[in-house]
């Protein structure tokens, strides 16, 4: 098989190496992939949302199927464009992925169906959304509708933050037509999470659970990020949440989108939050009275938690995204090793904000379960590997136990060295703290 994969993150690199793990698979091109990607794919210099040109090139060289991972281009419809021309893909639709484009659409059909979630309220103007944050608990969340690069959601733990937020948005456009539209929301407590659902359109296998570190500092401080490491599985997700979560929050969304003639195939994500016993911090329960809430849905695979549960799964998985994308996927089809597995991302100094690019790298040597993903590299005019971005390595290892998985990514990443890298030192910390508590 010939595979295209869109996207050129870490995310990605993490969805090429297991692909490769086929044996049917004979070639895997990355559009536009980046520095690191470039040893496990070829990659080709057309940008994730250039669909016209990205469509031409597989039609050009007659590829199998298509991985479209990243939100903007699934948004745009780069997977109806690459279907339109008989090229089968995992990912959804554009009128599918829309569960992600608008948090708007997202919530009211959530609403409609009762999945539970936060209470909320949306608003186009800016009297009427400050009027109703004089009454609302703080702390409080504000999410512009559409996608806005992760930076979006902001936790306002005072007043003065939330009417900034919502200034931000309505007033000074910061977030573009994204921000049109923002939603007020109630503040869930307890531990946040993620399940990974693929979905043929008819039904869903949930692949492992994760959890992911959004703050740039440690113990969650700081501002939000598109992530600073994750592991697999969620402690707090326990094998009893499952079944609960696969009939009262996934397959509600894929048959009511089924009903309106949309057929939902790819990964569905739900970002959650637990809170019961398991939970650490615990909190006032959510309004909607249920212990697991949906934080969000997103249409793809997540970032950095597919760089924690991909090395965990076994069988055939360029078999089981095909299947997934002609309809016809089984349970089977996805095989979950009993192991763990953490991630540690490695970042350049300034991120969330302004950073410096073009940093020489040195690599590690990544052992038998260690992985290096490339989130942001690139080489420069000597061909050394540079630092092209925000987050710029994913390091994961595979191990028996969580500590021995945290310690195992650790020990890889003190091997990489470039100017100013900077990482987290508590990845999976609050798991464990958890488990010492019980």
């Amino acid at each position: 098989m010939k595979i295209m994969v869109v996207g050129g993150g870490g995310r990605e690199h993490a969805i090429i190496k297991s692909l490769k793990k086929n044996p049917d698979v004979t070639e895997i091109f990355a559009c536009p992939g980046n520095g690191g990607i470039a040893a496990d794919a070829t990659c080709v210099a057309i940008g994730a949302t250039d669909i016209e040109k990205i469509v031409a090139f597989a039609v050009e060289n007659a590829i199998d199927y298509a991985v479209v991972a990243p939100d903007d281009p699934l948004v745009l419809g780069c997977v109806d464009a690459l279907e339109a021309k008989g090229i089968p893909c995992f990912g959804p639709r554009a009128c599918a992925a829309i569960i992600e484009g608008s948090k708007v659409f997202s919530k009211n059909l959530m609403k409609k169906y009762g999945i539970p979630t936060a209470e909320y309220e949306v608003f186009e103007d800016m009297t009427a959304a400050l009027n109703y944050l004089e009454t609302a608990p703080i702390p409080t969340v504000i999410k512009a509708d559409g996608l806005a690069a992760g930076k979006g959601v902001i936790v306002a733990e005072t007043l003065e933050q939330a009417q900034k937020a919502i200034d931000d948005m309505l007033v000074d456009n910061k977030f573009g037509n994204a921000g049109a539209e923002v939603l007020i929301e109630e503040f869930l407590h307890g531990e946040e999470c993620s399940i990974l659902a693929m979905v043929d359109g008819n039904d869903a296998v949930l692949l492992p659970s994760s959890q992911d570190h959004k703050r740039i500092f440690d113990g969650d401080k700081g501002p939000n990020t598109g992530g600073m490491g994750a592991y697999s599985p969620a402690p707090v997700i326990t094998a009893d949440k499952l079944p609960m979560i696969k009939e009262k929050i996934i397959m509600p969304v894929v048959n009511e989108l089924k009903k309106r003639g949309i057929t939902y195939r790819g990964i569905l994500y739900a970002g959650l939050m637990v809170n019961d016993e398991n939970s650490n911090p615990r909190g006032p329960l959510a309004k909607s009275g249920s212990t697991v809430n949906v934080v969000e849905f997103n249409a793809r695979f997540g970032d950095p938690e597919t760089e924690a549960v991909l090395p965990r799964l076994g069988g055939e998985f360029a078999r089981a995204l095909l299947n997934a994308a002609k309809g016809c996927l089984k349970s089977e089809d996805i095989v979950v090793r009993d192991e763990v597995a953490a991630t540690v991302i490695v970042s350049s100094a300034g991120y969330p904000g302004d950073y410096e690019k073009g940093k020489v790298i040195e690599l590690g040597r990544a052992g038998e379960k260690a992985y290096v993903y490339h989130s942001g590299t690139s080489r420069n005019v000597c061909g050394e590997l540079v630092t092209a971005g925000g987050r710029v390595l994913g390091v994961t290892a595979v191990a028996d136990t969580l500590p021995d998985a945290i310690a195992a990514s650790y020990k890889l990443v003190e091997q990489i060295h470039f100017d100013n890298a900077f990482y987290r030192r508590d990845i999976g910390q609050r798991a464990l703290a958890a488990k010492e508590e019980k």
